[in-house]
This record gives structure tokens, sequence and C-alpha cells, in this order.
């Protein structure tokens, strides 16, 4: 078990059903009834999430505030449990992500539960990606090698865009030079996430000392070489040049690195749900197709994408209700479709957003 979660619940019927969840789920869950106890394994552990029945009271307080300053675990997921009467807009304020409501309802807890799985730091990037665009020789079992892009990279991981689906079960083993290196990289990965546009995430496994080093090694020369880059582009209001050893890619390759690149480090859900997209103050409706959603943003497939930085408002009908989001538009590919950032007006429809990747990840139909 790779997660490990904090329940801290006086409730027994509550932190029994926390508990059983997140097992099912393949987290590791360690229960306490009491706050103090709760202090002490934040300031002597690590947990991806932490489940915290708030109570408004100065012990609760308390621990939230130390779970701020927590070096080791104030990047934690938090949920929140509370009165069915209590405002929840108070304890997002509070940094919370989700809100469970007394009594515990397991469908709900279910679903709430994992869409926060779904955040954790199994899809969170520890490391900063730097933009790649070099081409690697792929290899997994049952079919023959090919060729990809390298669309960024880190030292745990790689994102890449593959016309064939890469199955999650198998290892896949890359060879590739990084820019400016004579060496070939020699590693193995695994699948981390997909998209429907064929957007992969790559999470590394087996790295040789010697590959390890060449990746640090450039990391560290490009990551910086990137942050001046972008301070001198600011100042100047200019575009950096080409370097004449790099050979410029492509449109389409441009667009591949574009698109996998600027990735946002929340987990990216794949799927297909019919949906119609405005834009701004008018009522003509767009029919399109969301191709994968995240907490921030979402892919809309659609032939004629609307004009580049326009804001939209996308209209989804789930099984109970139609959902209504604006958003703005980030970049836009003819033929294709557009990606669009939400922008959340409150809490309520954040957790419309998180309610609906917990279904999405849970593989139920949400489509009338």
């Amino acid at each position: 078990m790779d997660l490990r979660a904090l329940v801290v619940c006086p409730d027994r019927d509550s932190s029994g059903l926390s508990e059983l969840i997140l097992s099912e789920m393949g987290m590791s869950a360690q229960h306490t009834s009491s706050i103090s106890r709760g202090l002490e394994c934040l300031a002597n552990q690590h947990f991806d999430a932490i489940v915290l029945d708030y109570r408004a009271d100065e012990a609760s307080e308390e621990f939230l505030a130390c779970l701020r300053r927590s070096t080791k675990n104030r990047d934690s997921l938090l949920i929140a449990v509370v009165d069915s009467e209590f405002n929840a807009r108070l304890v997002f304020v509070l940094g919370a992500s989700f809100v469970l409501y007394r009594p515990l309802s397991s469908d709900r807890t279910r679903i709430s539960l994992r869409a926060a799985r779904s955040l954790m730091r199994r899809e969170r990037r520890r490391a900063p990606r730097t933009p790649v665009g070099s081409v690697a020789s792929v290899a997994y079992p049952g079919t023959p090698e090919m060729n990809t892009v390298l669309a960024d990279l880190s030292e745990g991981g790689t994102a890449i865009h593959t016309s064939n689906r890469i199955p999650t079960t198998c290892k896949v083993y890359f060879e590739f030079a990084l820019p400016g290196q004579p060496k070939l990289i020699r590693l193995a990965g695994e699948v981390a996430w997909q998209d429907a546009n064929g957007r992969t995430g790559i999470r590394f496994l087996d790295v040789p000392q010697a590959s390890r080093r060449l990746m640090q090694s450039w990391l560290e020369q490009n990551s910086a070489r990137s942050a001046n880059d972008i301070v001198a582009q600011k100042s100047s209001g200019e575009s950096p040049a080409p370097s004449r050893r790099e050979k410029r890619p492509t449109s389409k390759s441009a667009a591949l690195i574009s698109a996998a690149g600027n990735r946002r480090g929340e987990r990216r859900l794949a799927c297909k749900l019919g949906a119609e997209v405005y834009s701004v103050g008018t009522g003509i409706p767009n029919r399109c197709t969301l191709a994968d959603i995240s907490e921030g943003g979402c892919y809309v497939e659609m032939p004629s994408p609307l004009s580049g930085q326009a804001g939209v408002e996308i209209l989804l009908r789930t099984n109970d209700t139609k959902f209504r989001i604006r958003g703005e538009v980030l970049t836009t590919h003819p033929g294709f479709g557009m990606g669009v950032r939400f922008l959340l007006r409150d809490s309520a429809e954040r957790e419309e957003i998180l309610r609906l990747l917990g279904v999405l990840s849970h593989g139920s139909s949400i489509n009338e």
C-alpha cells in the first residue's frame, strides 16, 4: 500500500466506515480517537490524506493550525467530517478539499473518498517537469518498437503521446537521448494515467544509475535555463529563439508537446461525456464531447472550437441534475477541440466537480 491516511475521529461508526473504504481502495489507514494523539502522528509521520472529525472547537482549530505548519503534512489532502447543518464553506476556507456529513452514508462516503484518492500522491507530481521534445524508442510486450515524443521529463516520469493505447498492466521500456547529450538513457516504467487524446503519463520504475545520473545532470542544467529564459522573455517581451543545434519541431509535434507539457498537476480522468458549450452571453448551444476532465479543467472535442481566450459555459446533464460551469479557453486545435480551464465561483461548484470526478473514477455512467 503506497498511500497512507490518518483518521482522527472519536466516533467508532464513522472511523470504522472510513477505514473500511480506504482499505478497499488500497490505502493504509491509521486511526486515532484523540486530537492529541493525532498531533503526535503529524509530527512524526507523513500521510497522503487526513480525515478529521471537525467539531469547530479549540482542539480542532489547534489540529488545523499544526497541520498548516507541518513540514511533513501541510500538503496532505484534508477531508473534514462535519454535522449536517454545518456551513461547509467554513472548512473549505480552512483548507479542506472534501466534506463528509454526519451520520456518514456509505455510498456518499465511498464516492467522496474515491474522488479524494484520485487527487492524491499517486498522480501528483513531486518534481517539476521540464519540456523536452526528444524522440524516444518505446517497447512493451506484444508489439514492435515505436517512436514517440517525450513532451516533458522529471526524475520520476515523463509524458508522451502515442497513437496506440499502452496497456496499463505491463512494463514499458524506453531508450532515448536528451538534447545535448550523446549517451543513451535506458529505463523501464509503467502507465500512470492516460486520456482520450492519446496522451500518456509514465512513472519510472527501473532506472540504472548511469541513466539516472544523465537525467539528473540534464534536469539541473535545463530547469535553471528554462527559468532564466522565462524571466528574460517577460522582461523583454520577446519569445526566445530556438537553439541552432535543436531541430525546430513540426507544427503537429509542437501541438502535442504543448498539450502534454502544460498538463496540470491534477489527475485527468479519461471520459466520453456528451455536453453543450456556449460562448458567454449567447444562447447558441454547440454540441460537444468532454474527452477528459480534472478539478481544474477539461478538454472539449468539437470540430470548430471557439476562439482562443473566450469565456464559455459548459452544460452537462447528469442522472439527477443539470450542471453548468463557466470557463475560459486556453488552447484551440481546429478540427479537434479546445482545452478549457474552469472558473469556479464558489465551493458548491467545486464540490460538484469533485463529486463528478468520484463518479468517473468509480467507472459509473452519469449521462441520461
